[in-house]
């Protein structure tokens, strides 16, 4: 069993239980397979050569068609085997592993749950980047736009008509021009 700490302090850290180290460690890592503490260098089953070790880990290989993980069984198996055996399973699906993309022309960005705007006036999802109407072309915005500036100009509401004739400034509002600042 490792020794605890130092005479100072001692139930900060502990040395490491290897023969050879026993270095002070004072973040040390526990084996769950031997139940010993050991450093940063030996803190893994193959570093410190555990006889105890009963689960190994458990491995995966990744499928570069789907992106599915696929557990590793049998220690040692090679990962073509696997693969071949998942291509023959009829679970992988290429199409399942293609994102979505943002629809803005020319962008290539991949939609994810964390980059995706979803546009309220044509309704379709954009990334981040194109999340303003007018950085993917909505449609809605552009009517809209184009409807507000027509009844604007309709109304007489222009920059030209905002003008007072004989000031040569932009009219202010009655309770502005009668404030007074000290």
């Amino acid at each position: 069993m490792a020794r605890r700490g130092t005479e100072a302090f001692p139930d900060l850290g502990a040395h490491c239980d290897e023969p050879d180290c026993n270095q002070l460690d004072f973040l040390p890592f526990d084996c769950d397979g031997c139940g010993k503490v050991f450093c940063a260098a030996h803190r893994t089953y193959r570093d410190h050569r555990c006889a105890k070790a009963a689960d190994q880990g458990r491995t995966v290989v990744v499928c570069p068609d789907c992106g599915d993980a696929i557990e590793r069984l049998v220690p040692g198996q090679d990962e073509r085997e696997i693969l071949a055996a998942h291509a023959l399973s009829r679970r992988c699906d290429p199409a399942k592993k293609r994102k979505p993309r943002c629809p803005a022309q020319r962008c290539k960005e991949q939609l994810t749950f964390s980059n995706t705007q979803h546009c309220k006036g044509c309704g379709r999802k954009v990334c981040l980047k194109h999340r303003f109407p007018a950085d993917h072309d909505c449609a809605a915005s552009a009517r809209a736009a184009a409807g507000a500036a027509a009844a604007r100009r309709a109304g007489g509401e222009c920059g030209r008509g905002a003008r007072e004739e004989g000031s040569g400034g932009w009219a202010l509002p009655a309770s502005i021009r009668s404030l007074k600042i000290f």
